[in-house]
């Protein structure tokens, strides 16, 4: 992804801490945050809520920030929610520069439908990748159009976005092709039911003949 005006955020610094004012925070509409990395010392920070929780609706946001009239690069590392109310808490950012390699999880999407009577399981829903800090793609695409029961998808078969290099061991499965263990179920009770029909018939016809 590319740094488009619409990912500028306005971080204002922040000297309080504590569960109290964070919450305080939230009820004004801001988020805490905290920035690091690079060999700095930890800026702690408060962002626009509503902004900044649509821009990490994607995976991997990269944000610039001016940050007491400065400006300053960074990927989005860690967002902690609240478990019930799935409010965010807290939003750890790694500073990045351009044109930096940095390592991302990549979420992977399955496009197509296998051949039928199959479903594609999806092992792994990322993949790592390394990649420039400022052009992380947002998916990895998986096409599973007609492929058959027991075909493997491994994280070396991925393409891969331009200029991007894979991390996760090369043999680690991605997605599988397979028959639901329902059908696979269903199928053996038919088989059964029709060996029983088989051998009631079999048995009519002997004691017919007798």
């Amino acid at each position: 992804m590319s740094t488009e005006t619409d990912t500028k955020v306005i971080a204002e610094v922040r000297e309080n801490f504590g569960k109290g004012y964070a919450r305080r925070l939230r009820a004004a509409g801001q988020i805490p945050a905290v920035i690091y990395g690079h060999g700095t010392e930890p800026v702690h920070v408060s962002l626009p809520g509503h902004q900044v929780s649509l821009l990490i609706r994607r995976a991997n946001a990269v944000l610039e920030l001016e940050v007491a009239g400065k400006q300053q690069l960074t990927l989005v590392k860690d967002v902690q929610k609240d478990p019930v109310h799935q409010i965010i808490e807290h939003i750890d950012l790694l500073v990045v520069k351009k044109g930096e390699k940095i390592q991302v999880d990549v979420p992977v999407v399955v496009l197509g439908e296998p051949f039928a009577g199959t479903i594609a399981n999806l092992d792994n829903a990322t993949v790592t990748l390394e990649v420039e800090a400022t052009h992380i793609p947002e998916t990895v695409e998986v096409d599973v159009e007609g492929l058959e029961d027991g075909t493997h998808i491994t994280a070396a078969d991925l393409t891969l976005p331009k200029g991007a290099a894979l991390v996760t061991e090369p043999e680690t499965l991605v997605v599988a092709i397979s028959v639901p263990a329902a059908t696979i179920a269903e199928s053996d009770e038919i088989e059964a039911a029709d060996e029983a029909a088989a051998e009631e018939q079999s048995e009519a016809a002997e004691e017919a003949a007798e």
